[in-house]
């Protein structure tokens, strides 16, 4: 089974983009290679969706932050490598001497730069090799999560043939026939050693660099639970990509799987729904959360409708993009999947008699799905009224605090429904009538 979540409700948390602004991708990747940061792609597009393998990867992942290591190879000869390993070689060893004879010959009679080029990746490789069974040499005495893979690459390193070639003096003269005997050993008969070695160079990249950001930044660690269990909770849920975010606790398991949020505009409820959405996200990829604790049952996915605007290549309103939308989520719940489904400010493109009629019906239709997590925001208070005889509604409101005419927001989560109304006051505040007025 995999995880879904569309592009739209990635884009609303904002969670891809190397170079997108505040994006969360781009707060782990701080890895130093190129195949480091493709894996960290890789894992960053597939959310697991067994709860074992995700408490496997995160318990990796707090290894490498309580051994506390530093990356200890060079990325440009790790490109070296790669580009050596990837090079054509010749079936035989024969053919690999005769043909860097040939490599020889034409650089000391022309400019011909692919001898150099040679020399240069072999020495890049035997110097990585090295390092490496010094990592897997230190590794090894501290046992824990990532044994397996320090046993894999350990028992390469240590064939015959291999020890002998990381041994080598790199900056002592070395015959023709013994290059090419390296030659052919690398890229033929341990081709599928070394692609696996850069593999596990690319795994320890974003191994200590995503241990590296919980580390510097606090973050913690989820525990997955079974999908049955239909639970989740956090004490202290932060969105990790804000500075001094005010943090909050949830609770929620299948008699509690709806929240009800309510709360003055700029009052904070949409950055709650995407800390929620971005923290249950990281959880499915192994990554540490911005909490103080979290477990969760594994979902099927995530669908959020928190910024929908109008289509106007296909001709809709901001009312019927949201209509779509609110169906695009009916069919991905009908379907028995155990999804997180959140709702900000629904039917805001429409009149406000609309807007609560919709909202009502929605929210009650959503209610009995109960394998489902639902998150719903308002500032139409009504509806909650008319939703208190649902036993698995959770009342939630994030605060105004008045300060004389001023209002200021706590964005500390409370237990209830809002009574605030501050849209007229913010109004008269900023002086629009009297301007009209002149």
């Amino acid at each position: 089974m995999s995880f879904t979540i569309d592009r739209q409700s990635q884009e609303e948390l904002n969670l891809m983009g190397k170079f997108r602004q505040g994006s969360v991708y781009s707060l782990f990747n701080q890895v130093k290679t190129r195949s480091g940061e493709q894996l960290l792609d890789q894992l960053f597009k597939n959310p697991l969706t067994d709860e074992n393998l995700i408490n496997e990867r995160t318990s990796v992942f707090r290894f490498f932050q309580d051994a506390r290591l530093q990356f200890p190879f060079d990325a440009k000869q790790v490109v070296q490598m790669q580009e050596y390993i990837d090079s054509t070689a010749s079936g035989s060893q024969l053919g690999t001497y005769a043909g860097i004879i040939l490599k020889k010959t034409l650089a000391s009679l022309t400019r011909d730069e692919r001898y150099k080029t040679l020399i240069q990746g072999l020495q890049a490789t035997i110097i990585i090799l090295r390092k490496c069974l010094v990592m897997v040499e230190q590794l090894q005495v501290m046992g824990g999560s990532f044994q397996h893979r320090i046993n894999e690459v350990r028992a390469v390193l240590q064939a015959r043939e291999l020890a002998e070639l990381v041994d080598t003096d790199i900056y002592s003269s070395i015959s023709v026939k013994r290059i090419a005997s390296y030659d052919h050993l690398l890229k033929s008969k341990f081709n599928t050693q070394m692609r696996a070695m850069l593999h596990f160079i690319a795994e320890l990249d974003v191994n200590i660099a995503v241990a590296d950001v919980a580390l510097t930044r606090g973050f913690a660690w989820a525990t997955a639970m079974p999908e049955t269990a239909n639970i989740f909770s956090a004490a202290d849920l932060r969105h990790p990509c804000i500075s001094n975010a005010i943090g909050n606790d949830i609770s929620m398991e299948e008699q509690s799987n709806v929240i009800f949020l309510t709360g003055a505009n700029m009052a904070g409820k949409s950055t709650w729904m995407k800390t929620i959405g971005i923290s249950m996200y990281l959880a499915h990829i192994g990554f540490p959360v911005h909490a103080a604790s979290m477990r969760f049952s594994v979902r099927s996915g995530i669908y959020s409708s928190i910024n929908v605007s109008d289509n106007i290549a296909l001709g809709y309103s901001h009312f019927y993009a949201e209509v779509v939308r609110v169906k695009q989520a009916a069919d991905a719940t009908r379907t028995g999947k155990h999804l997180l489904l959140m709702f900000d400010e629904l039917f805001k493109g429409t009149n406000v008699k609309d807007a609560f009629d919709g909202t009502l019906a929605v929210t009650e239709a959503f209610a009995e799905y109960q394998n489902c997590l639902f998150i719903v925001s308002t500032h139409i208070i009504e509806v909650g009224e008319e939703l208190k005889n649902k036993k698995n509604i959770r009342f939630k409101y994030m605060p105004t605090v008045l300060e004389g005419s001023i209002p200021r927001y706590t964005y500390q989560l409370k237990d209830g429904i809002t009574e605030d109304r501050q849209g007229m006051m913010i109004i008269k505040n900023e002086g629009i009538i009297e301007l009209i007025g002149d």
